[in-house]
Formats: C-alpha cells, sequence, structure tokens
C-alpha cells in the first residue's frame, strides 16, 4: 500500500509482515504473519478530512465488481478495516480507477492512499511511503495430474521441459534457481497453458495465484495440479 504522506501513521497500522528470506518451499501450514503482541498508538487523525483509499477492479479476489457492481475484495475489506479501527468511518472513501491512472490521481491530491499492487521499488520508496508487507505472491509448478512431483522437486525436475512466460520475473527465477530444467518460453499465458495440456512441456513455472485461478476454471478441464512449492524469492518477484 502506497501513501502520499510520507509521514502518515497508517503505515504503521498493517502489521502482518513477510512470511520468508530468499527462496523457500513450505510445507501447507498457517503462517505467523505478525507479532500478535505488537501494539501501536493510534494517530490523532482529528483534522483529516478525508482518508480515501485509490484501487482498481481488474486483480480479483483482491479488487473487483462482483456479481451486483459492488466495490469488493480483499483489499476493499483491508480499507475498511483500517477505517473502523483508526475510528474514522464516516471520513473514509474508496475509489476504483483504472491502473494506469491510480499514481497520477495520488499525486494530484484525489486520493491519500494506494491499496493495490505497487511495487516497492527503490524508485518508487523514492516517492511514497509504504505500509508494511502483508502479502507475497509464491511461484508455484503446475504440472498434470499424473505426473504432478512433490518436494524436493530440484532433481526430479532435472531436464524437464518448464514452460514460462518470456521476459518475466519467473523466467528469471526459474533460470536462477532451478538451472538443471529446460526453459520454454512463450509470449501468452493461453499458449503455455495449451502446450501443457498437450505435453509439449512437462510443466508451467508462474505465479501461484494466477496458477490457482487457472486450474480451478474450465480451461484446465482438471488436467493437472501444483507441483511442489510454494517458493518465494524477494529479489525476483519483490518483498511483497
Amino acid at each position: 500500500m502506497a501513501f502520499r504522506w510520507r509521514s502518515f501513521a497508517l503505515a504503521m497500522l498493517i502489521g502482518l509482515l513477510s512470511v520468508a528470506d530468499g527462496v523457500r518451499a513450505a510445507a501447507p501450514q498457517v503462517p505467523v504473519l505478525w507479532d500478535a503482541k505488537e501494539r501501536l498508538p493510534k494517530p490523532d487523525l482529528s483534522a483529516l478530512p478525508r482518508l480515501r483509499f485509490l484501487t482498481t477492479t481488474d486483480f480479483p479476489p483482491f479488487n473487483f465488481l462482483d456479481g451486483s457492481g459492488k466495490l469488493s475484495g480483499f483489499h476493499i475489506d483491508l480499507a475498511r478495516a483500517i477505517c473502523a479501527e483508526l475510528g474514522i468511518v464516516e471520513k473514509c472513501q474508496i475509489q476504483a480507477l483504472p491502473w494506469a491512472e491510480l499514481e497520477g490521481a495520488l499525486q494530484k491530491g484525489e486520493g491519500e492512499a494506494i491499496i493495490a499492487g505497487i511495487a516497492a521499488t527503490p524508485e518508487s520508496r523514492a516517492t511514497y511511503a509504504f505500509s508494511r508487507s502483508y502479502l507475497q505472491f509464491p511461484a508455484r509448478f503446475i504440472m498434470p495430474k499424473s505426473k504432478a512431483l512433490t518436494e524436493p522437486v530440484f532433481d526430479k525436475l532435472h531436464g524437464k521441459r518448464v514452460g514460462v512466460i518470456s521476459g518475466s520475473a519467473h523466467e528469471r527465477m526459474l533460470r536462477d534457481y532451478f538451472n538443471t530444467v529446460q526453459v520454454v518460453t512463450f509470449d501468452r499465458p493461453e499458449d503455455l497453458y495449451d502446450d501443457l495440456k498437450s505435453g509439449k512441456v512437462d510443466a508451467a513455472f508462474g505465479d501461484g495465484m494466477r496458477l490457482a485461478f487457472w486450474l480451478g476454471g474450465s480451461d484446465a478441464a482438471g488436467c493437472c495440479r501444483f507441483a511442489g512449492g510454494p517458493y518465494l524469492a524477494p529479489e525476483c518477484l519483490g518483498s511483497g
């Protein structure tokens, strides 16, 4: 979450921390993402006329329009929870804009915070004050169900043809950390999925959330499942 006010105290109220350093595969478990004993003082926001969060509608399940056209999702619920915790529900607003307009709107004072996937890079940190990381998207492999591997997968993947989107952070991660595979690059996810289903590649590697949506959709037709992982690599995928 990015803020126009560098000293804005809301940045201290989101205490969910990153769950890993480096590349790591974790067994399914409930992670401990924050210190339950931590107590932060609430800022005095009596002089704040408005707190408007800016977001988009194109990133379910985080921010999207539901069947009734209502702005919904995890980010929307989080923004409302922040306002409730601060006791400023009556001052709280959430506005959806196209992705390309978010940062410009924040700079022009049309909102006080962006609640969306703004990458925390050295360049963006020079402009914005960021909250603590509260979410990370792990990388995952998917494979046909009958051939899906279990951890440890590194040696088992030796020589396998693994598809990945060309030029993506996941291609870099695949080449850096799984350097015994045959990397096959694709320009479009649809082509990658087609080749996975037809057996032209042995596995696909990419963003775990997007792969999960595909696995659960009609296009996958129940062909495949996750294999190994999840994998977190802040140096490739960002810190959250």
